[in-house]
């Protein structure tokens, strides 16, 4: 039987926290089965809390810590501490731009200029993943290739 794979909705997300939470899911589905993902996503929200990009700017070790021994989620240490990374770049970008979706504008709008920014800038986030994330948050994309 061959594999099928659930396209995610596209939507944009309503704040900046929403933009982080879905670049969280494209990082963490990297690698994985999109199904456990799905399934663990409403205790990676709880983990995470709600990903305020605030709160989780400010996690510590202690928090890193609580995350790698959380059974309801997905407990890889280089996506977690990526999470809290990006989550200060995010926090700095909105401080440049006013906002993650002006941030988004202000970047070529090619995709494939895009692309490679993104990946050099967020922590795991590689181009399969910046597809999926852009796909999401309803940004332009071309068609579905293997990237």
């Amino acid at each position: 039987m061959p594999l099928t794979y659930e396209i995610p909705p596209r939507e944009t997300p309503k704040d900046d926290d929403g933009y982080f939470e879905q670049m969280t899911k494209a990082i963490f589905q990297a690698g994985f089965s999109w199904l456990v993902i799905r399934n663990k996503w409403d205790n990676f929200q709880k983990a995470f809390d709600n990903f305020d990009i605030n709160k989780v700017a400010d996690y510590g070790l202690d928090d890193i810590q609580r995350l790698v021994f959380d059974k309801g989620i997905v407990r890889n240490r280089q996506k977690i501490g990526a999470t809290l990374e990006n989550a200060n770049l995010i926090k700095q970008l909105i401080e440049e731009h006013g906002s993650f979706k002006k941030y988004l504008d202000f970047l070529p709008s090619d995709y494939y200029e895009r692309v490679p920014i993104l990946t050099k800038q967020f922590k795991n986030l590689g181009r399969t993943g910046a597809f999926v994330f852009l796909y999401c948050v309803n940004e332009l994309v071309p068609e579905w290739q293997d990237r």
